[in-house]
Parts: C-alpha cells; structure tokens; sequence
C-alpha cells in the first residue's frame, strides 16, 4: 500500500507539473499560430485593389477561410499563377471580411463567393485549396458548399487542403496524398474511401490534383501549369523562383517522412520555449507575396518567435501580385520587437522611405533585410539558416522537414538544440520529484508511523 501511494504521488506530481504546464504552453504556442487574434483596432479600409478581370484567361479562385487559412498554402499557389501573367487570380472567401493567416497575416479578399459567381456566370477555371481548420461548423461550412458546388471544376489541394477537399466527399473513389503528419495522426482515417498515398508530391486523379505537405504544393501548382500552359511555362516559374528541385514535377516519388523522435523539437519549442522571440514584419508597397511568406513559415511555426506586422500605412498594402494586407501595427505603436525583418530581395529598394519612417518613428530594432544576396537562392534558404542561429540547429532542421523542403545546399549553424526549451522541461522534472519527495517525507511516511504508534 505504501509503495502503490507512493507510485501516485510521484507519478501525478509529474502529469500535474510537467504535463499540466507543458500542455497549457503548447496549446497556447499552437491557438496563437493558427487562430491569431487581432489586439489593435480593425481601420476604416476604402482603398481594397482588385486585379482587372480578363475574360479572355481562365480564372484561379484561391481560397481564403473563417477562422483562418494556412498562410503558405494560400500565398505561394497564389503567387506562382500570378507570376504566369496567364490566369486572373483571385482570393476569394465566403465574405469580403478581413481575414487570417496562420501566425498573424492579415489580408482582405478580392471577392466574396457570390460575387466571384455572377462576375463569371460559371465556375472558376481552378479552385486552390489551402488548409483550412474545420473548427467552427457554422463559419467554416460555406466554404465546403462552395466547392461543392463547383465539383465539376479544376480541383488542387494544397498540404493538409487535402483533408478540407476529403471533407466535401468529393475524394471519394479517388487517389489522394496530404501532408505526412495527417497519416500519422490518423486524420486521414476519416476518410476511407479515398486511396491515400504517402510516398508522392502530388497525386493527379481527373480533374484533382492534391499535394503533401507545404513545399509539395509547388510541385503541383508547376504541374498544373505545365499541363495547361506548357513545360517551358512550368520551367520558367520554376527557374525566376530558383525552386531546387523541378525533379518532383516530373517524378513526384519520395521516401515519405513519418512523425519520429525530430517531433520532440517542435513540440519542446511550443510548451516550453517560454522567452519567445518578438519580430516585426514591416510590410511595404510591391513587397514580393511568397518572400513574406518565409518569416511566418519559418519563425512563427516553429514555435520560438511571435511575428508581428507593422507599417506607416492606414490603407491596405498591396503586393507585387495584388495582394491587399492590413497591417496590425502602426510604426508608432509597434511593441517591443527583438528583430524587424523586411522580407524579400529588392527590399533595399522598394522598402526604403518605410525604413527611414520606421528609423524615424520605430521603436529601435534595426531593420533587417532578410533575403539581401539571396537572390539566386530559395526564398526559404535564408529564413531557415538564420532560424539556426537564432534558435538552434534542430529547430532549423525540423522547420525544414515541415515544409517538406529537402534540404538541398543548406547550412546550419548554430545551437544544437534549445537550451532554453530542454532546460525549462528538466527543470519540470526536478521540481516534480522535489515535490513528489517532499510530500512523501511529510505525509506518507508520517501516515506510517501514527500507524505503528497506534499499534
């Protein structure tokens, strides 16, 4: 009896400090990538820039959801049909409300589904779907009918869009992937009618098309352009995005990652790294879509950095393709940041009156042109490196991993691991069993002897 309390004590000392706090850190970490919430004041916007329509190119709706949509799925699709000069490219969602992306981007669509509906009098010629949580029924269920809707459209799913794409019932009978986590968390286990394949890019199957995780969507998004606009069209966007491996698009077969003892980074970073990292994203007018995607993809997901928008402007800033962002902060107002990055690599240029406001008005971080001299490179090469020497070399590694990016000519200096993460959860530990023993010492050995006494 003494032995099994005392097996309880220690054991429930643990889950209770350990786990309680562990836990409490990771879903707060994990609620505040996927569902940021807004703390400054929503402006007055009345300058929203929608790209003209061509009735003579095909259209791409890419969607945007409630509460949020996963900021790569959505922007990099967007970009690279946009780079084509081919299609009209749209974002579209259920209302022209300002919406999310996942680790704090803010944007407004171009248009709501009914209005994208009568401008066309049919269905898009594509349909790109992102991730989208389905954690709210009421808000997320336009967007199902949607697609639904358009069933007999161009399909492409982008990452874990692969379970919103599953969820319309449309995946029936047909060959899928989505990103390697979804297998090994048994998310796909709700579908069983689709034939899930884990071992590819992207799957093609009639008018579908669906990647793994993240960096797979390129492949796909430059597959379907090589199918409807041509190789060299493909190979084009391929070469102006200095995208490493074009191989994929013509064989998209891979050794498939599986959820292994690399998870224990991430999931360290998310409960334990509590001394998170503050940035700033300073957004400007022209500024390159994907190359802002890099510091939300990187820094935000991994867990260690909490990312922040800023700019001098009241107004949507719009991107080199058209995209209307709604900054968080003012200059003025901007808390304190460790780092302001100013992503992309003509930023020294395009950036450079908002640099000398920010110098002007900011609050002291010293703007960093993340992407200088690495025009030649992927624009996810130095994001990750720098996370390195930021964070540690693990983290770095597994950032990598999650976009599914193979890594080719990276290097990673820096930590590592996460000292601060490691530390904190050993710490746990030690307090748990400092607990567990103090409570043994007073209480269960002293039940024993008022036992032996009354004998």
């Amino acid at each position: 009896m003494k032995v099994l309390l005392r097996v309880v004590v220690y054991v429930m000392s643990f889950v209770i400090l350990f786990g309680g706090v562990g836990a409490f850190g990771y879903i707060h970490s994990n609620r505040g990538y996927w569902i940021p919430a807004r703390q400054t004041p929503m402006p007055a916007l009345h300058n929203v820039s929608v790209p003209e329509h061509d009735p003579k190119k095909p259209t791409v709706a890419v969607l945007l959801s409630n509460p949020t949509t996963e900021v790569f799925d959505f922007m990099v699709p967007y970009e690279m049909f946009a780079m084509t000069d081919s299609y009209n490219v749209y974002a579209v969602a259920p209302d022209k409300n300002m919406k999310t992306l996942s680790g704090g981007l803010d944007l407004m669509p171009h248009y709501a589904f009914d209005e994208l509906d009568r401008l066309l009098g049919k269905s898009p010629d594509l349909i790109v779907i992102p991730a989208m949580p389905m954690v709210d029924e009421a808000k997320y269920k336009p967007v199902r009918e949607w697609i639904q809707k358009h069933s007999d459209t161009k399909l492409l799913s982008i990452c874990a869009g692969g379970l919103n794409l599953a969820d319309t019932g449309l995946l029936k009978g047909k060959a899928a992937t989505t990103d390697w986590k979804s297998f090994d968390y048994h998310e796909i286990g709700k579908y069983p009618e689709t034939q899930w394949r884990r071992d590819v890019r992207y799957v093609a199957d009639g008018n579908i098309v669906s990647s793994a995780a993240l960096t797979s969507g390129i492949d796909a998004v430059l597959y379907v352009i090589s199918r409807q606009l041509g190789e060299p069209m493909a190979e084009k966007i391929a070469k102006e995005m200095n995208y490493p491996s074009y191989h994929f698009v013509k064989n998209p077969k891979v050794d498939p990652y599986y959820v292994d003892r690399t998870e224990w980074i991430f999931t360290f970073n998310q409960a334990f790294q509590w001394n998170k990292k503050s940035a700033g994203v300073l957004l400007y007018n022209g500024m390159d879509d994907g190359a802002l995607t890099t510091i939300f993809d990187t820094y935000a997901a991994s867990g260690t950095t909490k990312v922040y928008t800023v700019s001098d402007a009241k107004q949507p800033i719009v991107t080199k393709h058209h995209l209307n962002l709604v900054t968080r902060y003012q200059l003025s107002n901007a808390p304190k940041l460790d780092r302001l990055f100013v992503p992309g690599v003509e930023a020294e240029s395009l950036a450079a009156e908002d640099v000398k406001r920010w110098n002007e008005k900011g609050t002291g971080a010293v703007p960093e042109f993340i992407h200088s001299g690495s025009a030649d490179r992927f624009i996810f090469d130095a994001p990750l490196e720098d996370l390195a020497k930021q964070e540690d070399v693990l983290t770095a590694k597994y950032g990598a991993k999650r976009l599914e990016y193979r890594m080719i000519g990276l290097n990673l200096e820096g930590k590592p691991f996460s000292y601060e993460a490691v530390g904190i959860s050993a710490l746990l530990c030690l307090a748990a069993l400092l607990i567990a023993s103090y409570m043994d010492r007073r209480f269960i050995r002293k039940i024993k002897t008022v036992r032996h006494q009354s004998l």
